[in-house]
């Protein structure tokens, strides 16, 4: 039997063969690197990615760039990492096995490497042996074929031949389909010169987290920072990265003796490439689309062999040539270069629909600006930045051979500034970010400036201004501090604060707004905080006067401080309907010193007996709350719960209540640990129901709270007969105000002789004692 034939019998080895091919395809990588065909081993320079798991579900139309600055910002506490070839290995807690895997990440952030790195680690025996099959797909080439309609079998069997007859639809193999595509610096001193000057500017040093803008910073300051090349280091995004591209077009001519005129042709005819592709939102490029610009297909192929580091050409595992710059980022800089070229060599606005018109660059820049902010996704984001920067003299003098005739004058960039601060005073925070950097790309730091005095002055607070409020949230948004817990009274008391600083809060995942004067309004900014792309969990929003309307709005919150602020039975109304219509996010909620009486007790205790949500009522205190609540309370603690804390202090329960209370208690279903009951006009009368309570078997009673009230000794005589009970799990018991004297202290030690083992905190402050009953403490274990 020849080989051949052996292998068309034999499935074994035709897995052996595609998983060899497989080996070969990824055992090198091409990407980010300084010289067109040098390939290097992936197991060489792999660095393991920090993958997490967990995210909300939610598909972010986010730029990348605003990805990477809130992701800079979010505790790493508050993610779960995992290793690149356990991604389909299930975590503690997950019953089920993994079949689905959704990768999410900023373009360039290293995704596809990863990919490549686990289908290596597969293909040469390492990880994931219990997968037969792995079958890579790329969505770029799969493009290739949108107009044919073929089974999975016929796919396949196109880009992997050796599948034919290998029935892979069948329950005999475990196979993983994967959809991909939706240089080092010898000389240390350099290469940390070069991450301290990345460092010292943070817009740049946001951008380090891209892997090719590591390489592109690399390729630019390694120049630079040498004695080889003087000159201004690059300190923005457009200097830095229109230096590399005049590096590039340089290497080009010189490696290739090419004429520097065709230099400028080629430029534009890429650019106007990245210009219509962008404004489509296409990052992938077919035959079709180089026509529309100008370009044919060997000219594209010209451009990705004397430009590799700017443009690329690919070859499918189909058939056909894609097409795709390097990175998103310098398919942005060229749109840019391409619209500030239009206007240079021909005085003309490209931006405007239809014919191009005359137009000078103020008008371009906002027109470009106003085009920019109406964009639902910041898919322009970093082209307006790009645009704004090539306005400046710096990046000019770079690329003064391919400008004609136009010059651009300091006071055309002065009307841009202003014009830019002008929107800073009606827009929205998140949108003000980018207009800073904006501002920072034309070299004005004005308002960064004012701010800094202000905080140095410690002034902060003073802040007036809308444009001067969104400065202080730019430059924390933009600072090395990470919010893990965020205080807004550092920085003010006001709804108006809290709209500048919501960028900040929402990246916070316990946010403390107690006493800051917000209103109804401020719960309307707080209700899109919370609704949007939002990591906060808790938050506190005691102590301010946010009415019933305004609780309606946060009705949403997980977890909810809410202590005097205003709420009443409407306000638990609320409550009620939005435990209703979604019970799993409710976590905690804080009622104290609000006017819910018992009508708003009996409203919110149905709702949560109703949802089996029983684990969250922890605090009502100063509630107006009488015995008539009592019942409904008990019903909470008769219902299957894990709740072990509840404060009901500074309420007239009184007896009747304490004793209608105690009837959950005694129920087995009760798991309450801590109860406060200080301050509830409560005898002597309602100690038996609770010294009943604390001798019972499944008791887990363990700290009770009963100061401040008329018990006198009569009632701690009766508290005893629970106390001495073998079953009283009690280990604090605070008595403090609770006109006690002499005789119940003698109580509480003969009890505490009978069951020594527990109490180890007794409080008996302001109570009528003598010196010897200090002494209690020393006929008991604690």
């Amino acid at each position: 039997m020849d080989q051949l034939q052996w292998e068309n019998e034999n499935p074994d080895a035709k897995i052996h063969r595609l998983k060899s091919e497989t080996k070969k395809k990824h055992l090198y990588i091409f990407e980010g690197l300084a010289k067109q065909g040098n390939l290097t081993l992936l197991n060489e320079i792999y660095i393991e990615l920090y993958i997490t798991e967990g995210g909300n579900g939610e598909i972010s139309n986010e730029h990348e760039i605003k990805r990477i600055e809130k992701t800079l910002k979010t505790a790493a506490g508050a993610t779960i990492p995992i290793k690149c070839n356990e991604i389909f290995r299930a975590l503690p807690g997950q019953g089920k096995p993994i079949r689905t895997v959704l990768t999410k990440g900023v373009a360039g952030i290293g995704k596809t490497v990863s990919v490549q790195k686990f289908i290596l680690d597969w293909a040469e025996g390492k990880e994931n042996q219990d997968v037969q099959l792995i079958f890579p797909l790329p969505f770029r080439e799969l493009n290739l074929m949108k107009d044919k309609k073929l089974s999975l079998s016929d796919l396949l069997y196109i880009f992997f031949p050796d599948t034919k007859e290998m029935e892979i639809s069948s329950d005999k193999y475990k196979v993983l389909f994967i959809f991909d595509g939706l240089d080092e610096i010898s000389d240390q001193s350099l290469a940390d010169r070069i991450i301290s000057h990345l460092k010292s500017s943070r817009s740049l040093y946001i951008m380090c987290h891209i892997p090719v803008f590591c390489w592109i910073s690399a390729a630019v300051l390694e120049k630079m920072l040498s004695q080889a090349e003087s000159g201004e280091i690059p300190k923005t995004l457009t200097q830095m990265y229109t230096h590399f591209l005049m590096a590039q077009i340089n290497i080009k001519d010189m490696k290739y003796n090419e004429k520097k005129d065709k230099d400028k042709e080629m430029i534009f005819k890429l650019g106007k490439l990245a210009y219509e592709q962008l404004e489509k939102g296409n990052l992938i490029f077919y035959e079709e689309d180089l026509r529309e610009c100008g370009i044919d297909v060997t000219e594209a192929s010209v451009y990705s062999g004397l430009c590799t580091q700017i443009f690329r050409e690919e070859f499918g595992l189909y058939q056909g040539k894609v097409f795709c710059f390097v990175h998103l980022s310098i398919q942005e800089h060229l749109a840019a270069l391409y619209v500030h070229l239009f206007f240079h060599n021909g005085g003309k606005n490209v931006l405007v629909v239809g014919e191009a018109k005359e137009s000078d660059i103020n008008v371009i820049l906002k027109c470009a600006a106003d085009k920019t902010l109406e964009s639902k996704n910041g898919h322009l984001d970093l082209f307006l930045r790009f645009l704004m920067g090539l306005s400046m003299e710096s990046n000019q003098a770079l690329l003064d051979r391919f400008l004609m005739k136009r010059k651009i004058f300091p006071q055309d960039t002065v009307k841009t500034i202003n014009y830019l601060k002008e929107i800073l005073k009606t827009c929205c925070p998140e949108m003000s970010v980018l207009l800073f950097h904006c501002l920072n790309e034309l070299n004005d730091h004005s308002l960064y400036d004012e701010i800094q005095r202000y905080m140095t002055l410690g002034k902060v607070k003073e802040i007036q201004s809308q444009e001067l409020g969104l400065a202080l949230m730019y430059i924390l948004m933009t600072s090395d501090e990470q919010f893990d817990e965020f205080e807004l009274r550092k920085y003010g008391r006001s709804d108006r604060i809290l709209n500048w600083l919501q960028p900040v809060i929402k990246l916070s995942t316990k946010a403390w707004l107690h006493d800051c004067n917000i209103t109804e309004s401020g719960c309307l900014t707080l209700s899109t905080l919370l609704s949007s792309l939002s990591n906060v969990r808790e938050m506190d929003l005691s102590h301010n006067n946010l009415q019933d309307s305004g609780v309606e709005i946060l009705s949403s919150l997980p977890r909810k401080f809410l202590e005097n602020c205003g709420v009443t039975e409407a306000g638990c109304v609320y409550l009620s309907k939005a435990l209703s219509s979604n019970p799993s996010h409710l976590r905690v909620l804080d009622l104290s010193c609000n006017d819910i009486g018992d009508s708003g007790v009996k409203h919110l205790c149905a709702s949560l007996v109703k949802v089996q949500l029983l684990n969250v009522f922890n605090r009502l205190n100063n509630c107006n709350i009488t015995h008539k609540s009592c019942i409904a309370l008990a019903k909470i603690l008769q219902t299957p719960s894990n709740l072990k804390k509840l404060s009901l202090s500074e309420n007239k329960l009184q007896d009747s209540g304490v004793m209608l209370f105690s009837i959950g208690l005694h129920h087995p279903h009760c798991k309450l640990e801590t109860l406060r009951l200080d301050k509830c006009e409560i005898t002597e009368k309602c100690c038996t129901a609770l010294a009943s309570a604390l001798s019972l078997k499944t008791s887990s009673l363990t700290d009770l709270d009963l100061s401040i009230n008329d018990l006198q000794d009569s009632g701690v005589k009766k508290l005893c007969l629970g106390l001495q009970s073998p079953h009283c799990k009690l280990e604090k018991l605070r008595l403090s105000k609770c006109k006690v004297t002499h005789e119940g202290v003698t109580a509480l030690t003969e009890a505490l002789k009978s069951n020594p083992s527990h109490l180890k905190e007794l409080d008996l402050l302001e109570n009528d004692l003598e010196e010897s009953d200090l002494n209690v403490n020393k006929h008991s274990s604690f």
